[in-house]
């Protein structure tokens, strides 16, 4: 089984996505900060492509959230958001 389909990083992409949506943020006002083609954005959301520790730093960067934030909740399992339906 690949890492990227863990239930760990499944709550990483969960905490990515909801960080994202907290912050107003478009998948594609995201992939425009970063100079990358919104599919960059989609791909990582999705599952389909991993991010490597300096990515998730500049996209913790651009949408405004502390990695070590991030990180604390993926370690105790917690990503929770009003909108967690729509993800």
């Amino acid at each position: 089984m690949k890492s990227v389909f863990s239930h760990k990083y499944q709550t990483f992409r969960r905490c990515m996505i909801v960080a994202r949506k907290e912050a107003q943020l478009t998948q594609e006002s995201i992939a425009k900060s970063l100079k990358k083609p919104q599919s960059f954005v989609a791909k990582y959301e999705k599952g389909e492509r991993r991010l490597d520790v300096i990515e998730f730093l500049l996209v913790a960067h651009v949408i405004g959230v502390d990695p070590c934030d991030i990180i604390r909740k993926v370690a105790e399992g917690m990503c929770e958001s009003s909108s967690e339906g729509e993800i």
